[in-house]
């Protein structure tokens, strides 16, 4: 079985280093927004395509009543 391995404390630290040394202190809180914006993106397309699949579920389930009511009255 596989288990997700998530960093500890020291790893955290160290990959925080890195980012600060990679991109300086001026540099990282444009990183960050840039990175929320990208997220907020993300999260809004993704909620719009499950509004999408849903009225898609839905409608197919109106036509499947009407089929079935158009059948048995027949």
């Amino acid at each position: 079985m596989y288990y997700l391995l998530l960093p500890g404390g020291n790893e955290w630290l160290l990959i925080f280093l890195a980012v600060l040394l990679l991109f300086g202190g001026r540099k990282i809180p444009e990183l960050m927004r840039g990175l929320g914006k990208g997220i907020r993106e993300f999260n809004g397309a993704r909620a719009s395509i499950e509004t999408e699949i849903k009225e898609g579920m839905k409608e197919a389930e109106r036509k499947e009543v009407e089929e079935k009511k158009t059948a048995q009255s027949s």
